[in-house]
């Protein structure tokens, strides 16, 4: 082949070959290859030193693959081609007497026959590499140096320069090229860079001041994150909390950085000490490149590798895991022990978590450090995997050091496993069952004790120096394991447990029951058999009059657009979407009433008015608590509210008002100041400028009255007008997190929190002289996932239920334990935090006030009137109820069976399957001495079934109040659970919803509504077991489908047994039942005290801030209105005023109650209430009329 046509890159392969060995890989004597002595005869002095015309070397042919070496070889000949002249094709040539025979590529100028400059011989340079290419240069740098010396030797351009004339490559001196064109001598002192090759740019003066702004503007954003964190804790009062948890995350972090770059970097230097001089064999000369280019840069290499991988386990491994570690340093004893080993439970608890982490973390340190040493004994030589593979001795000896830990390392993991197997997860419960206990368990003492043993082995095979024994020991490990640790266990439950499951079993399902019951705290639940009758009589329910006098008609997830609609008053307020249920003392009672707090809500301004100043200074707060009785409604359907408006008025007394801190709270606001100023909107008034201005006078917020916090501030928030905005003076607070229970998960980060605070306006410290104060009560749970033989429950999935469920703050993917431990409480106004200890006998929460001590209140310091308004958490009662539904079969047999498995009923009431919520309201259950304040929730038949029988009744006594101080309602928390018979008929809750549905007469009613442009929704079905059996109460509202639309009670279902009652109010539904007089008291009755002044929604006045009226619509007329019946006989006279034709009536009546409906919802949009009263006369009017038509058309 034509060398000139050849490509440059192949030719410098071929090159390479013959190219001459540098002296220290040949003997001295050894006549070097690939080089032609001056005045030979292949030398021609015309630019092809080795005499071929296409620069080929002589000695190889040119087409001949034979001899090329690999590519580190030729990696290897490109460096000494660069960086040695001596034997370089354009280089000196040595002659017999060892003198040079042409010149360098250094030389200043360039003479023929390989005359010295000036008369004098140039002397020998030594033969030792230059300082030029590093050996970190890339294979395409190498190649494009050989594109060029192929230039050089056939006299074309170099491919890079391919159309950009140059001058001829032959005979170049060692020197710098000048630019094509340029004129310029070459410059001296610059011939180590090659043509095609750039100097190593620096960044330029913007980039590097970027690059610096930049790093200073993230180092100070961390920084002002980190100091604000510190600011709102010592405002709090909680400094405590931060100071424990960062030390503690600091100490891992320090730790686990300390641990594992020692090991890492220890393993790194030891594996280099011990490479190999001289390797001989080719897979060590191969690797010779990389390790030029690794020993430049050992020093940096070795100390920033393990402080790297250091810093990412610290980080990883350990810091997260800084309350394992608090945890186990103050362990307390549960008192109760396991069943299998008879350790207590707190070994499970506190410390099993802890050696977990632990023994995780040295492993993985130790595998770090064993990967990186086998990669460095293999950079040098120490590891050959050659046709021979070998160890040296000193990596023999490392390696084996290494091997040995992590068998002790991994005997320690096959013991702790033991204990770990009693909170493991198997198909029917959870816990170590009968293949656990006589198969696992022993296989994993024996394979410990192998990996102790295969541990020996290898230390011991540091004095013989041969691991014939411990890969001997490997071998029998690992068989064992397949024999032992798995096939022995397969063969245990095939051929023992399958055939006799149920007997071998349970004794350990007895174990799980145990221990599943006291982990939710279930072991006391009282069972009563229930035989609930469905035959009805007169008077049945006189001896239950507490529970139907305080049935609830009013659905707290469904009245939410009713109090906004009626008691808004202002755009800029609003409630959430589900209100709260609580009991409150009125006139010497306790009634149950729905509380919803008056928030702010900024995307109610228009978008002029949402300024900075507006929404950060001026629209700070919300205003007033409104309540409403849950077991009455005014005559038109609305709720009865017995405190509202602003100012507020009712029967609550003197509070504070203003809703600083809430569920709907902007992300922060600029309060208070020291110019007394009064620049904060307080509630809209009827005074000459529209409204009442305050200026917050608490301690809510961190100052930001100086310079330094307003510059942190306006970096945390990204808001500059926090730095110059005069409405930021001297005395100014900000206020952030104010949302109630982030405020809570951030000063008690070991709770489990529930998301859906409750407000209660309380006097806080028992002085009657003294305003109430709003405050949110906020239920903090410890959770864990290791109480032996205990069932795991997916918290996130049993607090979801028909409402949309509760998000649980911190909640564990899967935990077996649970406690109600604290509840936290935290003031509307301030903000400030109180944790009260409210399980007194949990050991994880005591072993957290003494992690944090001070920052738990013992239970004795909560005020009575605060106490009183302490209930049972919903999200615990609806984890204990789908725990309950398997767990109420106590009999080992039977719950193996399964056949007696309930589960927790969809709401009829909604679409799709979600279960039911549970409900608040004060019944009195069989065998209960009076009422109280209860939440209950029903069970059905379990299984794949759609057959929809009541099974069970749960309810939970969640009355707390006594009147003392500090003292908790003694039969708080009892859990009672009616059982029915297991051929019982009782309908469950979807049959029921089903019979109201179909109700003869229920039914053409609430479709005649529907039809007209309203809209019928039906509330939460209640059930309440009184009369001997189970009664069902459901509420049905009714609203427009206009733009304005708000629901209104208009009629009440009841069942009991089979027998529906469909009427405007529940006394009328629960006679209709029992014969005409069922003997039950309700609340319906007309409220006294302050309910006039807290009904009263008379139109408010404009909107200071230029947003018009309030959007709020003033309370419907409270007029009596018509009633329809739709018990009316058929067959019956016509109404007065009939033609006696029953179908011309009816389309009559059906027009009517079609206009009277529009003319509704046109009175409503207009706010003329008067009208709206009227209309809504004339419709029930026609739907009486049309009812009494249709029953003489079909009778």
């Amino acid at each position: 082949m034509d060398g000139a046509g050849a490509h440059p890159r192949k030719l410098f392969r071929r090159w390479s070959v013959n190219v001459k060995k540098h002296p220290d890989d040949e003997s001295p004597d050894k006549e070097p290859t690939g080089s032609t002595p001056a005045g030979s005869p292949g030398a021609d002095g015309t630019g092809h030193p080795e005499g071929g015309p296409d620069g080929a070397p002589t000695g190889v042919p040119a087409d001949d693959p034979a001899g090329e070496e690999t590519g580190p070889d030729r990696f290897r000949a490109a460096r000494r081609f660069w960086t040695d002249p001596v034997g370089r094709p354009d280089g000196p040539q040595e002659d017999g007497s060892g003198r040079s025979a042409g010149l360098g590529r250094g030389a200043a100028a360039s003479q023929a026959g390989g005359s010295s400059r000036n008369g004098r011989e140039d002397s020998h340079r030594e033969d030792k590499p230059r300082e030029g290419l590093s050996a970190a240069r890339s294979a395409e740098e190498f190649l494009s140096a050989a594109d060029e010396l192929f230039a050089g030797l056939s006299g074309r351009r170099p491919a890079a320069a391919e159309g950009a004339g140059e001058r001829p490559a032959a005979g170049r001196a060692q020197q710098a090229r000048p630019a094509r064109g340029s004129g310029q001598p070459p410059r001296k002192g610059s011939g180590s860079v090659a043509r095609g090759e750039q100097s190593p740019r620096l960044p330029g003066p913007l980039v590097m001041t970027i690059s610096i702004l930049a790093v200073a503007a993230t180092v100070l954003a961390f920084f002002a994150d980190t100091w604000t964190e510190v600011l709102w804790f010592n405002q709090i009062g909680f400094a405590r909390v931060l100071w424990t948890r960062w030390g503690t995350m600091s100490v891992l972090f320090l730790v686990g950085l300390v641990v594992t770059a020692a090991s890492v970097g220890t393993a790194m230097v030891l594996a280099r000490r011990a490479r190999m001089e001289d390797p001989t064999d080719v897979s060590s000369r191969n690797l010779a490149a990389y390790r030029e280019m690794v020993d430049p840069l050992w020093r940096l290499f070795s100390w920033g590798a393990p402080l790297l991988l250091g810093t990412l386990a610290a980080l990883w491994e350990l810091v997260p895991h800084w309350s394992k570690v608090l945890l186990a340093l103050h362990a307390h004893e549960f008192g109760t022990t396991d069943p299998q080993f008879g350790l207590d439970i707190s070994f499970y608890i506190f410390h099993l978590p802890l050696l977990r982490l632990l023994l995780g973390y040295l492993t993985r340190t130790v595998l770090l450090a064993g990967v990186v040493s086998v990669a460095l004994h293999y950079l040098y030589g120490g590891i050959s995997l050659t046709r021979s593979p070998h160890v040296t001795r000193q990596a023999r000896l490392h390696l084996t050091v290494l091997l040995a830990l992590y068998s002790l390392l991994r005997g320690a993991s096959y013991w702790l496993g033991r204990y770990e197997a009693l909170a493991s997860s198997n198909a029917k419960f959870d816990g170590a069952a009968y293949t656990d206990v006589n198969a696992v368990l022993p296989a994993l003492a024996i394979l410990a004790a192998i990996a102790v043993v295969i541990a020996v082995l290898f230390l011991y095979s540091l004095r013989t120096e041969s691991w014939r024994l411990p890969v001997i020991g490997v071998v029998v490990s690992v068989a064992s394991a397949l024999v032992v640790g798995w096939a022995y266990p397969a063969v245990v439950q095939q051929f023992v447990v399958e055939p006799n499951a149920q007997a071998e079993e349970a004794p350990y399902i007895q174990r799980n029951i145990d221990a599943t019951l006291a982990a939710y705290g279930l072991g006391d639940v009282e069972k009563q058999a229930y035989d609930a009758r469905t035959t009805v009589e007169a008077g049945q329910l006189k001896e239950d009059a507490e529970s139907t006098t305080s049935i609830r008609l009013l659905d707290p997830n469904v009245v939410a657009p009713t109090f906004q609609q009626l008691q808004q008053q202002k755009q800029y307020y609003s409630f959430t979407s589900s209100m709260n249920v609580d009991r409150y003392d009125i006139g010497g009672s306790s009634r149950d009433t729905i509380v919803a707090v008056r928030e702010l809500n900024l995307d109610g301004l228009d978008a002029q008015q949402q300024t900075w100043v507006n929404t950060r200074t001026v629209y700070t707060h919300g205003f007033g608590v409104v309540t409403a009785h849950g077991n009455t409604a005014t005559s038109d359907g609305s709720p009865s509210f017995w405190e509202g408006g602003i100012p507020s008025r009712g029967d609550l007394g003197e509070y504070e008002p203003r809703i600083y801190f809430g569920r709907q709270s902007p992300s922060y606001s600029i309060v208070g100041g020291s110019d007394g100023a009064l620049n904060e909107l307080d509630y809209p008034d009827d005074a000459s400028n529209g409204q009442v201005n305050t200026s917050f006078a608490g301690d809510g917020g961190p100052d930001v009255g100086n310079l330094w916090n307003k510059l942190l501030y306006a970096i945390k928030f990204r808001e500059v007008n926090i730095l110059f905005s005069g409405q930021v003076n001297a005395g100014s607070q900000i206020l952030y997190d104010r949302d109630p229970a982030t405020r809570v998960a951030k000063v008690a980060p070991w709770l489990t929190l529930d998301a859906n605070p409750y407000p209660a306006v309380v006097d806080h410290d028992d002085d009657a002289s003294t305003p109430k104060r709003v405050v949110w009560v906020v239920d903090g749970y410890t959770t864990s996932n290791e109480y032996p033989y205990s069932q795991h429950e997916s918290l996130a999935e049993a607090v979801t239920d028909s409402t949309g469920g509760t998000t649980l703050l911190r909640a564990p993917a899967q935990a077996n334990y649970v406690r109600n431990s604290v509840k936290a409480v935290v003031d509307a106004y301030n903000g400030a935090v109180k944790l009260y200890q409210w399980d007194e006998q949990d050991p994880l929460v005591k072993a957290w006030q003494e992690v944090f001590p001070g920052t738990v209140s013992p239970m004795s310091e909560m005020s009575a009137d605060l106490m009183a308004h302490m209930r049972y958490p919903e999200d615990l009662f609806k984890v204990q109820r789908d725990v309950l539904a398997r767990y109420h079969v106590t009999d080992a047999a039977e719950f193996y069976s399964g056949g007696d498995f309930w589960k927790v009923p969809d709401d009829p009431t909604k679409d799709g399957d979600s279960p039911q919520s549970p409900y608040y309201l004060t019944l009195q259950m069989p065998g209960q001495e009076r009422a109280s304040f209860s939440l209950s929730s029903v069970y059905i038949i379990g299984g794949n079934t759609d057959r929809n029988v009541l099974t069970g009744f749960l309810a939970v006594d969640s009355e707390t109040a006594t009147g003392e101080k500090g003292k908790r309602a003694p039969g708080y928390g009892r859990l009672r659970l009616l059982e029915l018979p297991r051929s019982s008929n009782v309908a469950g809750p979807g049959q029921v919803q089903n019979k109201f549905n179909t109700d003869p007469v229920a039914s053409p009613v609430l479709t005649l509504i529907g039809q007209q442009g309203s809209q019928v929704i039906k509330g939460n079905l209640l059930t309440l077991p009184v009369g001997g059996g189970l009664l069902y109460v459901q509420p049905v509202y009714v609203q427009s489908s206009g733009d304005t639309h708000f629901p209104l009670l208009r009629k009440v279902l009841v069942l009991f047994g089979d027998k529906v009652g469909f009427a405007d109010t529940l006394s009328e539904a629960l006679d209709k039942v029992f014969g005409g007089d069922s003997g039950a008291t309700t609340g319906e009755q007309v409220v006294d005290g302050n309910a006039g002044a807290a009904n009263d929604t008379s139109k408010p006045p404009t909107d200071p801030a230029g947003g018009g009226d309030s959007t709020a619509a003033p309370q419907p007329s409270s007029e009596p209105q018509a009633t329809v019946d739709p018990s009316t006989p058929a067959g019956t006279a016509p109404a007065p005023g009939g033609s006696g034709d029953p179908q011309a009536d009816l389309d009559k009546a059906l027009q009517d109650a079609k206009t009277a409906m529009t003319d509704s919802e046109a009175a409503l949009k207009a706010g003329d209430w008067a009208k709206y009263g009227e209309a809504q006369k004339r419709l029930n009017d026609a739907l009486n009329r049309a009812l009494e038509a249709d029953g003489r058309l079909n009778g």
